[in-house]
This record gives structure tokens, C-alpha cells and sequence, in this order.
């Protein structure tokens, strides 16, 4: 639940109003995430590198760009988002989530 010997990007990244707060972390071998918070919404984010979004807490829904079948997701689980792409969420609680980028 933690990541050891990282940079922390002192100034937030804030979204939507205030509505996705997070901050970026680069790991000692170079690895970029960003590690969140996504307030109750309905939301569209656009990915350029391929992400994989790992959910610590609360849940949501998520439909892929392309895709018709929107799938709900909770704390413990994780979805992939291809590079270039958009998903569309909506958060039905407090999400909590690490962004793996790559």
C-alpha cells in the first residue's frame, strides 16, 4: 500500500474542478504514476500513453472509447485503457487509484 524511494510532484494535478485531484510520483528506476482521488462525477478522460488504472477504493463505472458495455469496478480490481483512447467514468463513491502509465 505503499511505493518506497519516489519523487512526489509537490503541485497537484487538479481536474474537473476540483472533482480529480492526484499527484505524480517517479520511482527510482524512472516509472511514472500518479496517485489519486476522484470525487462522485461523470467524467471523460483522454489517455496519450497506454494506462492501467488500479482502484484502492470505492467504485465506478467505465466504458472504453469504441466500446458499448460499460463495466463497474471496485476497490481491489484494475482496467487497462489503450494509449491514444478515452474512457468515460462515473465514480458512484470516492475513488482512490494508482495510475500505472505504459
Amino acid at each position: 500500500m505503499q511505493f518506497d524511494h519516489v519523487s512526489v510532484n509537490k503541485k497537484a494535478n487538479v481536474y474537473f474542478d476540483g472533482k480529480c485531484v492526484s499527484h505524480s510520483i517517479t520511482l527510482a528506476d524512472g516509472t511514472k504514476k500518479s496517485v489519486g482521488v476522484i470525487l462522485p462525477s461523470k467524467l471523460v478522460f483522454n489517455t496519450g500513453a497506454p494506462e492501467i488504472m488500479e482502484l484502492l477504493e470505492g467504485k465506478c463505472q467505465i466504458k472504453l472509447a469504441g466500446s458499448d458495455s460499460v463495466v463497474e469496478y471496485a476497490g481491489g480490481q484494475s482496467f487497462n485503457v489503450p494509449g491514444n483512447s478515452s474512457f468515460e467514468i462515473e465514480t458512484l463513491e470516492t475513488l482512490h487509484y494508482v495510475c500505472h502509465f505504459g
